[in-house]
């Protein structure tokens, strides 16, 4: 009997021979396995995840590359699987108005990092699409097809570092915000400078506007790398309102730094709603162009439109706005400043522009032709979705000739749904019109406060046409201080109530103009004739009562060195009408004068001046009696002999100096009968 000498050395290399030959077998049935063998369990094991059909109907293939790391250690001698699968397509469901399918893609091959799996983590350097049909559709409900079933939170993270794409078709269907769009993918024969690979064109519909653009983007989308600028150009026009951008995205996945230079352009500023999110007001016409930088958070990230400059209407524009998302609502801040600014473009705002304006910019009623007080009805719904501080200034009112504007400031803030302007200034002839505003946009109508000054506004400049003010070197001063409930400014002062004063305490007033106010008809034509002249005007004083939009004249006289003139009656603002009475009462001896009261009624858009035809027919008939008589007594009735009468203004000057008050919005203000 023999016994065998052990050598463990001689094993140990045996271990190691089994071991290299079952590596080898192994990577021998890798390389040389049909992997469409694995299509039905790969098939169905996406479409139970995924809650729908998955077919992989092309050939799937697995191949073997370098690794890619670029950590110098041994997991640089790992292979990496490369797959390759064609024909994929993945259904739709059943709702789905698109077609039968999700997706379709021509060719799918992505790279796979192995050691990645041992921590659950699913890393794919690279993802090559070719010919993509992708259709991306949501419910009016909110269901959407790219939403797949899932039975909880996954265990498993993916991170993709690179989307190359090549050629392919996207559509959107969103009937929740009115929205369907295709964009057709393609190519570039030759990659430019920028780093431009791919063109894209757009076509459909947006919130029932039409849709079309154009533009180019980097070939290769890098997702992860935060040193990778993203090449972007785009020009996109919905409806009326045209998009232009140029500049890169870094880390497109987190949307981490977007530097662009961005042109806007449409027929308001309040379209763009829908697009950006952020409540503009109405405008005319504008185009704008500046830097857009930004950051994207867990709260929605800061952006802000740098240094811009443009044109709303005739005119001019420029500042910075700076978009906060911040919690319960985003922050819209920032300073506009236009250095020519045309009256006729703010009117859009109050709705006060052209019936064909309106029409332009898509918005608003139109105006009726019987109506003065625009009656377009501000949009309050949006108020709730953003706050705002912004101040805009005016440097210089471009304006008719009879619109005495010279320049304007406002402060602009919005905080739940209440926007204020604190203040709103005009430079008004030589003086200053002060205004405190709020609207409270919260309730189904809007609730306004009011309280407006006027500063030393001079009269020839307040009536730079009237060529017989041109002479005078009064001042007006007024308050007014109004509450109102209604969304529009036509229901707003329709329903106003509270107080309305001015005066002028010193000054001189063209005689020509108190002349024809009193229908002193012999004067009216000497002056003409022989020219016009000064006289003194010692006091003129209003006083105004505002209820349910009716404005009560308690006092209305002017007091000047010849007449005397008062005014009695009602402004009704919510039917625009006029039922007014000028009573002139002379201090002196006219040549000949139909003494009757001025009736002034008819509507703000139609208004009527007349006298009381009876008394004039009264006189005229006893100056035809008289005239058989005595041809020289026939002339006394008509002559008015008054003795110089002193009018007292301080107490009216006394009580028009007081503040107006208003009562709160709906509210009526308890008045004093006592005059």
């Amino acid at each position: 009997m023999t016994t065998s000498k052990f050598r463990p050395g001689r094993i140990f290399l045996w271990l190691l021979a089994v071991l290299a030959l079952l590596i080898a077998i192994c990577a021998a049935l890798v390389l040389t396995f049909d992997w469409n063998r694995a299509k039905p369990w790969l098939n169905q094991r996406v479409s139970e995840a995924a809650g729908r059909p998955f077919a992989i109907r092309g050939d799937l293939a697995l191949t073997w590359q370098k690794s890619q790391s670029d950590l110098d250690s041994w997991r640089r001698w790992v292979p990496w699987p490369r797959l390759s699968a064609k024909d994929i397509v993945l259904d739709n469901p059943d709702w789905a108005k698109t077609g039968p399918h999700m997706a379709e893609i021509g060719q799918l091959t992505f790279s796979l990092s192995p050691l990645p799996l041992l921590a659950h983590r699913i890393v794919l350097p690279s993802l090559e699409l070719e010919a993509p049909v992708l259709a991306l559709e949501r419910k009016p409900d909110g269901v959407n097809n790219w939403t797949f079933q899932s039975s909880g939170p996954s265990a498993w993270q993916l991170d993709l570092q690179k989307l190359v794409l090549a050629k392919g078709t996207v559509r959107l269907l969103d009937p929740v915000s009115k929205l369907d769009i295709k964009a057709d993918i393609d190519s570039l024969p030759v990659t430019s400078p920028e780093g431009y690979g791919i063109g894209w064109k757009v076509s459909g519909s947006f919130n029932k506007a039409a849709v079309s653009g154009d533009g180019k983007a980097g070939a290769v989308l890098s997702l992860q790398n935060s040193s990778t600028p993203y090449p972007l150009q785009a020009n996109v026009r919905v409806g009326k309102t045209a998009i232009g951008v140029k500049g890169t995205l870094t880390k497109p996945s987190d949307l981490a730094a977007l530097d662009l230079r961005l042109k806007l352009s449409g027929a308001s500023m309040s379209n763009l709603y829908p697009l950006t999110g952020i409540v503009l007001p109405a405008t005319p016409p504008f185009s704008t162009e500046g830097r857009l930088i930004g950051r994207l958070s867990s709260a929605g990230g800061d952006w802000t439109y740098d240094k811009f400059s443009g044109r709303v209407g005739s005119s001019d524009l420029s500042g910075t706005l700076e978009f906060v998302a911040q919690k319960p609502r985003p922050l819209l801040k920032g300073t506009l400043l236009s250095n020519q600014l045309r009256l006729e473009d703010l009117a859009p705002l109050i709705g006060a522009d052209s019936n064909a304006s309106k029409a332009n910019r898509g918005d608003g009623a139109a105006q009726p032709s019987n109506k003065v007080l625009p009656v377009e009805q501000f949009d309050t719904s949006r108020w709730g979705s953003i706050d705002a501080d912004v101040k805009f200034t005016g440097r210089k009112i471009v304006r008719e000739k009879e619109l005495p504007i010279q320049d304007l400031v406002a402060d602009l803030h919005l905080k739940d749904s209440v926007l204020s302007l604190t203040p709103l200034n005009f430079g008004v002839a030589g003086g200053n019109l002060i205004s405190n505003i709020k609207l409270d946009g919260s309730g189904k109508l809007i609730k306004a406060d009011m309280k407006i000054s006027a500063r030393h506004l001079k009269i020839k400049q307040l009536f730079p046409t009237f060529e017989s003010a041109q002479a005078s070197l009064g001042e007006i001063n007024g308050d007014a201080s109004l509450s109102a409930v209604g969304n529009s400014v036509a229901s707003l002062l329709g329903s106003s109530n509270g107080e309305l004063k001015t005066l002028i305490n010193q000054g001189t007033i063209s005689k020509f103009l108190l002349e024809a106010a009193g229908l002193n008809i012999g004067n009216v034509v000497i002056t003409k004739l022989f020219g016009d002249k000064q006289v003194k005007l010692n006091c003129l004083a209003s006083d105004f009562a505002v209820t349910k939009g009716v404005m009560d004249a308690r006092t209305f006289v002017m007091d000047t060195d010849d007449a005397v003139i008062n005014i009695q009656g009602q402004i009704n603002l919510a039917q625009e009408s006029l039922a007014l009475t000028v009573k002139p009462e002379t201090k002196g001896m006219r040549i000949f004068s139909l003494r009757s009261p001025l009736h002034v009624s008819g509507t703000f858009k139609n208004p009527d001046v007349g006298v009381d035809k009876g008394i004039l027919a009264l006189k005229a008939g006893g100056a035809i009696a008289l005239g058989v008589l005595a041809p020289v007594a026939a002339v006394l009735p008509l002559i008015n002999i008054t003795p110089a009468q002193e009018n007292d203004c301080a107490a009216l000057l006394a009580r028009a100096k007081q503040k107006p008050v208003a009562p709160p919005p709906g509210k009526i203000l308890k008045q004093s009968k006592a005059k």
